[in-house]
């Protein structure tokens, strides 16, 4: 939790490997998943590196997995095995063996699917030729009986005819003909071509196919049709064949006899029966590959990534001629245990060396780290999609468990709809085991998934809100008995009786009252309901009510500013940043809620002239003391008069004259004070600076400076300075690192200030929204019971009974889709607003960035991502 609630320390450290242990100890660091690397050789081109090849070599391995992944894939049958739990990246000397292990499977799986590519195309071939055979036996049998004179003389007029006389083959005027086989959706087209080209000098005759055949080019089932074509002459015989293939139509050879085309049909069908059997046998000799392959394959993916990301990462160190250098950020608590890893990798090589961390000091701002868990991490992630947390600033996460869901429930306030969210969020949580795996690649599904206890605590809170607010989809509960009482006459007619506006006096006669005095156990009294003046009662309850939360928030968002100004030390932010700005706010908003509870207590709700009708207007009484105006004094037509009832307190006047005047004199101390103080300091140390530079310059240049300034001017002459200028430099390097610009400091400031001092009046308006979206909701779920429900309800038994199954459907998909969805997705946008500008501009800078540390895991995750 103190790791959640501010980040963990960090340190830059040096690692010192020998060159024969650096594989194994960058592989164990990624199963560890505690540092994050610097890149030592970002001058250097990525393809001169030291492992570029190394690192070819693993994305070579890693595209022949992808190819066996895919075979895998197209057989339904078999599934990948998960990837074993244990399995570590393996030495480079095993590589060798993985690498030759994975071309072997490579090598036999494309000679396996070459050869099955060709039996199967030639099986294909076969099957249609088949079926092309079988369909000429009945064509020629169909006309067998006619003479050829007469097929000839009607052939260009008529399909009917003996068009070929078998009996009569060398006749001079027998015709010729070409048999195939085709698309049967394309059959119109081909023979209106025909018929135009060849001027109806040729014959088609067509059968279906009853079957769906297994196409050669696409391997796709497909209704075909077998054709024949009669034909006289080379040159019609050439234009079909043009035509053919412009259609994509097979051409088949087909013997004329039908002794012949029994002989062919016998041995196409043998020839069948043998292209059958070592089909088969090809493809369980294929499937004992991927069968055997399915096993490890995923095992193989993980290691190869692994040796890949620390291939690359070794690419980001410093090489010598003994050891390899490597610069990394690590989190303090980790570095023993990083320490005890190291030793232990580099012992399994050589006793007699050891691995060697070094702490750096920089003053490079260092990554942050938050620990966060399943139920946080979905709250870290709102944190960070605005800034993340600056270096050990106060994350702002902890509060968001509570504050976030909270502020959702007071806008989304309905305990039915609050109730159909925690089952949504309820069932995620109870099936999240299974449903990470099955929504992985769907980036919507993984969004709401990522979410389910922010959506659980949202839920939660709207249940208890609805309770509060006494909202059931838009009606109320009389769970613990109303406080209220109607006395009428008993002769009253019922039927007349419209909707009651209620009178909160508890002072009037037995008769007369209403009220009974004593609240309601739980929330809001049901019978405000049925009340004329329940949005009266409920706007002011609730606008009041946002008010107090947003200002509560906003003084709290200042209080974790102290905390963080403690922290690192900052007195003056502290004097002159802090102090004015919760005197401010104190002194006009946490007064103004003052104001409203003494009105709650002082006031009651009804028409006595002391004490209800004279209760002053909260709004106007704020406007009243920022123009230092006394609320009670009224003048009309010259005559003054005063209004003691609407006085909260004795001395109210002028004790909100002194606040406005201390809440003012706030801005100038805020505004001038720091800057002021850090051009004062900056003179100081620029003064002290010279004065050591004039003490320091003379011996250098008599000759009798000490060790370290000798030292110092040798390094001055080896970058090409003199000896004189070595404190200038070191003088200008601090300068340059704590750069000093009055204009911009002030300038910074004025903005700062102005944002905070009008930043209270705009983010306390803005809290409004806590109303208006509670309000909206109600109303919007009270309309739709209206126009459906009370419909429904006020039909006639036989017709309202049959029409509320139909309203309760719509009514249901309407709740579902614009109420809970809709209105849920608005309440969390504003939810998100004022937790980033209101409450987060208090305290929060997020200018950090964040802790990526060296992790096969996250590495693996996000490469199964990218394939999904």
């Amino acid at each position: 939790m103190s790791s959640l609630f501010r980040g963990e320390e960090m340190k830059l450290c040096q690692i010192y490997f020998k060159s024969e242990v650096a594989y194994s100890c960058v592989s164990q660091l990624g199963e560890m998943g505690v540092v994050q690397f610097k890149d030592l050789n970002s001058n250097v081109n990525a393809f001169q590196r030291k492992f570029v090849n190394e690192v070819r070599r693993c994305e070579e391995i890693e595209r022949k997995l992808r190819y066996i992944e895919k075979e895998i894939v197209k057989e339904a049958e078999i599934d990948l095995a998960d990837a074993e739990e244990t399995c570590e990246a393996p030495k480079p000397k095993d590589m060798i063996a993985l690498e030759a292990k994975i071309d072997q499977l490579e090598h036999d799986l494309l000679e396996v699917n070459t050869n099955k590519d060709a039996l199967r195309k030639n099986y294909l071939e076969l099957i249609e030729l088949r079926h092309i055979l079988t369909k000429a036996s009945q064509f020629f049998e169909e006309h067998s009986q006619h003479e050829v004179e007469d097929t000839v003389s009607k052939t260009a007029f008529s399909m009917e005819g003996p068009l070929v006389n078998e009996a009569q083959p060398s006749s001079s005027l027998r015709l010729g003909f070409l048999a195939g086989i085709m698309n049967r959706d394309k059959i119109p087209s081909f023979e209106l071509m025909l018929w135009r080209f060849c001027r109806g000098n040729v014959f088609l005759k067509t059968a279906d196919l009853t079957e769906l055949i297994e196409d050669v080019q696409t391997n796709t089932l497909q209704a075909k049709t077998v054709f024949i074509i009669f034909f006289q002459g080379e040159q019609l015989k050439n234009k079909c064949k043009k035509i053919c293939d412009g259609f994509k139509a097979t051409i088949y050879p087909c013997p004329e006899t039908l002794t012949e085309r029994r002989e062919m049909l016998k041995g196409v069908s043998m020839r069948l029966d043998e292209l059958k059997t070592v089909l088969d046998q090809s493809m369980n000799l294929r499937k004992t590959l991927l069968v055997n392959s399915s096993q490890s394959l995923k095992t193989w993916f993980a290691q190869v990534r692994k040796m890949k990301a620390i291939y690359h990462t070794l690419n980001m160190f410093s090489y010598d001629q003994k050891s390899i250098i490597a610069e990394c950020w690590a989190p303090v608590s980790e570095l023993q245990r990083i320490k005890d890893a190291l030793d232990k990798e580099t012992k399994k090589v050589d006793t007699n060396f050891q691995t060697i961390i070094h702490y750096v000091e920089t003053k490079e701002s260092p990554p942050t780290f938050n620990r966060v868990d399943k139920f946080t991490s979905g709250f870290q992630n709102i944190v960070n999609a605005y800034g993340v947390p600056s270096y050990r600033e106060i994350n702002p996460t902890p509060f968001y468990v509570i504050t976030f869901p909270f502020l959702f429930g007071v806008m989304f306030g309905d305990a039915g709809h609050g109730l159909l969210m925690l089952l949504a969020a309820g069932f995620l949580i109870q099936k999240e085991n299974y449903l990470k795996k099955a929504i992985k690649g769907n980036e919507i599904f993984e969004l709401f998934f990522g979410g389910r206890y922010i959506m659980f605590l949202m839920a939660v809170f709207s249940i208890y809100a609805g309770l509060l607010y006494n909202d059931f989809f838009s009606k109320s509960a009389n769970i613990f008995g109303s406080k209220w009482r109607v006395n009428l006459p008993m002769n009253f007619p019922f039927e007349n009786i419209q909707q009651l506006s209620l009178n909160p006096n508890p002072y009037a006669n037995e008769s007369d009252k209403m009220y009974s005095g004593s609240p309601y156990a739980f929330g809001l009294d049901p019978v405000w309901q049925l009340s004329t003046n329940k949005i009266t009662f409920t706007n002011g309850l609730k606008m009041k009510f946002s008010v107090i939360i947003g200002i509560m928030q906003m003084v709290f968002g200042l209080i974790i500013g102290l905390k963080n100004h403690i922290y690192f030390r900052r007195k003056v932010s502290i004097l002159f940043e802090f102090i004015p700005q919760i005197i401010f706010i104190s002194l006009i908003f946490v007064y103004l809620c003052f104001m409203i509870f003494i009105k709650w207590i002082k006031y009651a709700g009804n028409d006595d002239e002391l004490t209800g009708a004279c209760a002053p207007n909260i709004l106007l009484e704020l406007i009243n003391m920022f123009f230092l105006k006394d609320g009670t004094v009224s003048e009309k037509d010259g005559v003054v008069t005063y209004d003691l009832c609407k006085r909260l307190y004795p001395g109210q006047h002028f004790v909100q004259m002194v606040f406005v005047i201390v809440a003012v004199l706030c801005v100038p101390v805020m505004l001038f004070t720091k800057p002021l103080l850090m051009l004062n300091k900056h003179k100081k140390s620029s003064k002290y600076g010279s004065r050591l530079q004039g003490q320091r310059n003379p011996l250098s240049i008599n000759g009798n400076s000490s060790d370290e300034d000798d030292d110092k001017n040798a390094k001055a002459q080896r970058l090409g300075h003199t000896s004189n200028s070595v404190i200038n430099l070191e003088n200008d390097a601090d300068l340059e690192e704590e750069h000093f610009e009055f204009g911009e400091i002030f300038v910074e400031q004025t903005i700062h200030t102005i944002e905070y001092f009008l930043g209270c009046v705009s983010h306390t308006a803005s809290y409004l929204r806590l109303w208006a979206l509670s309000l909206a909701h109600a109303e919007l779920s009270e309309v739709l019971w209206t126009m459906l429900f009370k419909m429904g309800l006020t039909m006639a038994p036989p017709l309202g009974a049959f029409m509320m199954f139909f309203i309760f459907t719509a009514w249901g998909v309407i709740t579902i889709g614009i109420l809970c969805v809709m209105e849920g997705l608005s309440a969390f946008l504003h939810a998100l607003r004022l937790h980033w500008v209101e409450f987060q501009s208090k305290f929060y800078k997020g200018e950090g960035y964040e802790f990526v540390p060296f992790s096969f895991e996250t590495i693996l995750n996000e490469a199964d991502n990218l394939e999904n």
